[in-house]
């Protein structure tokens, strides 16, 4: 298992890639808990902080599909870079004015969120340029999404280090500064200066227009939406049994099974198409969040925290496969942003959800939420079978510096790289 993820690494400029756009998206993994500790450092309520956490989380929804068409359009270095720089910029305005103007405040959560560089899906971009053949570009997916499990985990720490050992403003303006290093390491790299996407087709609506990545964004809403009421749902189990303690327990159990998962599905080749095993992955994901609203003991709960987390990752590293294979020529930057884009609203929708859940009900009812989001994603991929079965172009080699991306991970096209 080990050896194929260090053949990725090994790779030239593989691990500077993943390096730079983990440390590059930084920021956006860790604002929610910056802006709330922030706030409340400040004197603000849990209302007002919760209120600008999710105007930066609407903010950056709105921002990763167009800035991503805009890389698609105009290359990495002239937008990434140039964004990073913004949204570092409206977070440290947020630090130094703090809640004098709240319009203020909102401005700066506002240009910090849609400035938010779309480095996830440039990194997506860059993989067949890099990498050799449809099985490391599989296998960079999965490594991808694990380490984003990763990131999601330490972030968080590193903010609460950071406010302790100095305060939760100079948490910001670090946290701020580290991105835009990471999204300087990236677009200072060959693969993203040379890097162009293939010609597109001029349409309004960019990668919308294919009824397949339609289908997957359908499906990853409800995935997030699962995803985001289980957060809510650790709160209200770890509150039921008196220990603050078991809700990280709860979360380190699903993080620890979505690396276990990661890692075991990046280990091996698949055979078939991706899309009839993103519905049995995603099946077995619906399977796996269903025991939670049990609710059993403490001990029992994190293992089936752990065995629900075993199928995220691989249900993220297979929708990554399927983007490209749907994502209309020349869109791929943008196709792979409107799906963090619509996973992030499914897991603001949960967060939304699930508090009601457990106000109006139970706990058990919040996890219910989790499982009917996994149930409802495998219904939009089953009920989507036959639009999901038929890409939505026939791929062509590209030559120089433009990828065919689908060359590369679809079986019987090159990528029309040398090696």
């Amino acid at each position: 298992m080990a050896a194929g993820y260090l053949d990725i690494l090994r790779a030239r400029h593989a691990a500077r890639l993943l390096t730079g756009t983990l440390v590059g998206r930084l920021p956006n993994g860790t604002a929610h808990i910056a802006i709330v500790l922030f706030t409340r450092a400040e004197g603000g309520s849990y209302t007002l902080a919760g209120v600008l956490a999710a105007a930066y989380g609407l903010a950056t929804a709105v921002g990763q599909p167009l800035l991503g068409r805009a890389v698609d359009l105009h290359g990495q270095p002239r937008v990434q870079l140039p964004a990073a720089v913004v949204s570092a910029l409206g977070m440290s305005l947020l630090a130094f004015t703090g809640l004098s103007s709240l319009p203020l405040a909102y401005l700066a959560v506002i240009v910090a969120g849609v400035a938010t560089p779309p480095l996830e899906g440039g990194l997506r971009a860059l993989w067949p340029s890099v990498l050799k053949g449809e099985g490391q570009v599989h296998r960079a997916y999965a490594m991808d999404a694990v380490a984003q499990e990763i990131m999601f985990t330490v972030g968080p720490l590193l903010v609460t280090v950071l406010v302790s050992l100095w305060s939760p403003a100079a948490a910001l303006l670090v946290i701020n500064a580290i991105g835009v290093l990471g999204a300087l390491s990236v677009v200072l790299s060959e693969p993203s200066r040379t890097w162009r996407s293939a010609p597109r087709e001029a349409h309004w609506l960019g990668a919308l227009r294919s009824p397949g990545l339609l289908a997957l964004l359908g499906a990853f809403f409800f995935v997030g939406l699962a995803l985001g009421s289980i957060t809510v749902a650790g709160v209200a189990y770890a509150d039921d049994h008196g220990r603050e303690s078991v809700y990280g327990w709860l979360m380190a159990a699903l993080g620890l099974g979505a690396l276990i998962g990661g890692l075991a599905y990046g280990a091996r080749q698949w055979a078939g198409a991706p899309e009839r095993r993103l519905r049995f992955i995603v099946g077995l994901l619906a399977l796996g969040y269903l025991p939670l609203t049990l609710t059993p003991s403490v001990p029992v709960m994190t293992a089936l925290a752990a065995l629900a987390g075993v199928f995220l990752a691989p249900a993220i590293a297979c929708s990554f496969i399927v983007v490209d294979r749907h994502a209309p020529r020349g869109t791929v930057t943008e196709a792979f942003s409107w799906l963090v884009t619509t996973f992030g609203v499914g897991a603001a929708a949960g967060t939304a959800v699930a508090g009601p859940a457990v106000e109006l009900g139970s706990t058990a009812w919040s996890f219910a939420v989790a499982g009917a989001g996994g149930v409802a994603a495998l219904v939009v991929l089953l009920s989507t079978g036959r639009v999901l079965a038929a890409p939505s172009r026939t791929p062509a080699v590209v030559t120089g510096s433009e990828n065919d991306r689908n060359g590369a991970v679809e079986p019987g096209f090159s990528s029309g790289h040398k090696a």
